[in-house]
């Protein structure tokens, strides 16, 4: 089967990414798919996670005002397509001109889409917001196939092309971890939807309890270094900031509690990371993703969302019993298992010989 993907670049450290080379290597290695990547603006280049040296990769030009812009993008990816003549086109794409793929495009080929947020991503409670809302929603059955993460994103779309395979993990883990560090990991860029100034706010009130227990963030640093001075402004102790690291699952391994204070998701690949390697995880119920993957109380904690209050009790409920984390990340690491890379790649191999 000859398969490619549109997206806007694989060099980032996001989610995105890491699924994409978890999913187009396996394809391409055990089920011999001919993968085609196609970024814009030569952002294949550098990928920040391994590839298989199997796919292909591609990239076309987008440039000049939104007009030129989108001009520029719907001639280079029918370009493309003629050359490649694929059987079926993924489009990863979570900005709006991805869903137009199908008006524009001249193929035969089956066309799904796959959605890797919430749809309250890049929408608000704003007139504007309604409006690309509902316009996203209104494409949702111009493709063969629409596709999110979680059950939760399902009930966003309310369509019957809607159909729901979540991520896989980008790792395996054998190895144990006895939960005695003294270290709690987030893991995210740096944005408002992530939720970092709850986080620290929660940590202000946390760390003088603990003084010996510290807090450690990994994840791309926004230009403004927005976080990085507001904990300074705070005042805060034992908190450290870290640019992404392609070995995440070390820093998972020399930890004892994830924390997860995000706004919006789209899935929440940290939490089944960290559940991998026995870390109980504390997340807000936000949409979406925690709600599906955060059995509460047993494989960890669901918060309601953005209760700084409620979140920082059960941080501090965690923290004081080691025998709770061993219990919770326990269960946390048998329910991991369902995100195993074979297990999530099977059903896309599926999906793709049924369209």
């Amino acid at each position: 089967m000859k398969l490619l993907y549109i997206t806007n670049g694989i060099n980032g450290a996001g989610g995105l990414e890491r699924v994409l080379s978890v999913k187009a290597s396996i394809l391409a290695e055990k089920y011999d798919y001919e993968i085609h990547i196609l970024g814009l603006n030569n952002a294949h280049q550098n990928p920040f996670y391994e590839f298989s040296s199997k796919i292909n990769f591609h990239s076309i030009d987008v440039v000049g005002n939104p007009l030129n812009y989108l001009i520029s993008y719907k001639n280079g990816i029918q370009e493309m397509i003629n050359q490649i003549d694929p059987d079926v086109i993924s489009v990863c794409d979570d900005g709006v001109k991805g869903f137009f793929v199908p008006r524009f495009l001249k193929t035969k080929a089956k066309i799904i889409y796959e959605r890797h947020a919430s749809i309250h991503l890049n929408t608000s409670s704003s007139w504007k917001g309604k409006f690309l809302q509902k316009l996203m929603k209104s494409q949702v059955s111009k493709f063969d196939k629409f596709v999110v993460l979680t059950k939760g994103n399902i009930s966003e779309w309310r369509n019957p092309n809607v159909i729901a395979i979540p991520n896989p993990l980008s790792f395996e883990n054998h190895e144990t971890n006895d939960l005695l560090q003294k270290r709690i990991i987030a893991v995210g860029s740096h944005s408002y939807n992530k939720g970092y100034d709850l986080l620290l706010k929660i940590w202000k009130n946390v760390q003088p309890i603990f003084p010996d227990w510290k807090l450690e963030i990994f994840g791309k640093i926004d230009k403004e270094n927005t976080f990085v001075d507001l904990s300074k402004q705070m005042k805060l102790e034992k908190i450290k900031f870290h640019q992404p690291v392609k070995n995440i699952k070390e820093e998972y391994l020399k930890s004892s509690i994830l924390v997860l204070p995000s706004r919006s998701e789209g899935f929440g690949m940290v939490l089944i990371e960290a559940m991998e390697c026995g870390v109980p995880c504390v997340a807000f119920d936000c949409p979406s993703g925690p709600g599906d993957i955060i059995d509460h109380e047993k494989n960890g904690y669901l918060v309601q969302a953005e209760d700084d209050k409620a979140f920082q009790e059960k941080l501090i409920k965690l923290m004081t019993d080691d025998g709770l984390r061993r219990k919770l990340g326990q269960q946390s690491q048998n329910d991991a298992q369902r995100y195993h890379p074979n297990m999530i790649v099977g059903q896309w191999h599926q999906l793709f010989k049924s369209l």
